[in-house]
């Protein structure tokens, strides 16, 4: 492997007119969907930056976005009163979930079974095709943040404001185990590719993993940022890992090693102005970040 990487932004999509919280992958593998603090959510084409298009516009803030394969809709969290179902095609609200007066920081799918973490602690199981609520699991006082999802050992871990992450059984939701996580509030989890480690990060800038087949075995606690470590995701391929932070940095590790390989900045490569809030891969060597700078960009690795 070489020691120098590359990384060249491609474009910068404006729109937005406030910060950016939110980047999920549209149908289509050259489009993407962003929404945020000024409650519009836009679809992106990654080769027309001049190009996006208002799907919706939500009456609060979104930090919470997914999308179901199943029927193509987008599940939009709002900062209060619950999830608004969208058609992105027809521009349409297909219907909305009273779920919560509070905020929602996460949604994650699979298969049949959404997970929705809530701002008062609760995570709520909902059936997808019939958006019925299967179960509240109230396991802290403090926010739930951030959701990961680990099929093989059939576990999902959640990551909470009290600095705690916990893991859940995926079929009977029974907590299993909690993990000290970071020193404050935990802001992002992630299952490697191989589902072999669980990554953390959060307020207080540490990158954490944990040996999954180990019992949760404790393997790395890496200083990552100088503040807020926002956001975390693999590339497709397993090869690199992407984090983002209040430092207004994105760095790319290698994600076998967690070697750091290239700190990407404003002075250095025309980065964000001030927060980067989430990372998204839109192929093995293409990524889009999200900022408070009200932008997204589109970063290309070579090497």
């Amino acid at each position: 492997m070489p020691s120098y990487v590359q990384v060249e932004r491609i474009d910068t999509f404006g729109g937005h007119r406030d910060s950016v919280f939110a980047l999920i992958n549209a149908a289509q593998s050259d489009h993407f969907y962003s929404a945020g603090a000024d409650g519009q959510v836009a679809d992106w084409d990654a080769t027309r930056p001049d190009l996006g298009t208002l799907v919706a516009r939500i009456p609060a803030s979104v930090y919470a976005l997914t999308r179901d394969p199943a029927s193509g809709l987008l599940w939009v969290g709002q900062n209060y009163e619950g999830i608004q179902f969208i058609d992105p095609d027809g521009k349409q609200v297909m219907g909305s979930l009273k779920l919560t007066t509070g905020p929602i920081f996460d949604i994650q799918l699979y298969q049949q079974t959404a997970f929705v973490a809530l701002g008062d602690g609760v995570v709520v199981v909902i059936d997808v095709p019939t958006r019925a609520i299967r179960k509240h699991l109230k396991a802290s006082d403090q926010s739930a943040r951030c959701i990961a999802i680990n099929p093989v050992e059939r576990e999902v871990a959640v990551g909470y404001s009290d600095n705690q992450i916990r893991i859940f059984d995926l079929l009977t939701f029974d907590l299993k185990r909690v993990l000290s996580g970071p020193a404050n509030s935990v802001f992002t989890v992630a299952y490697s590719p191989d589902f072999r480690h669980l990554l953390a990060g959060g307020r207080d800038a540490h990158l954490r993993a944990w040996e999954v087949e180990a019992g949760y075995q404790p393997s790395h606690d890496i200083v990552a940022h100088l503040y807020a470590l926002n956001h975390l995701a693999y590339s497709p391929d397993g090869r690199w890992l992407a984090t983002v932070s209040m430092d207004k940095t994105i760095k790319l590790w290698n994600a076998d090693t967690l070697q750091l390989r290239k700190v990407i900045d404003r002075a250095r490569h025309g980065g964000h102005s001030t927060s980067v809030n989430r990372v998204l891969w839109l192929s093995e060597t293409h990524f889009a970040t999200a900022s408070d700078d009200r932008t997204v960009m589109l970063w290309q690795v070579i090497g």
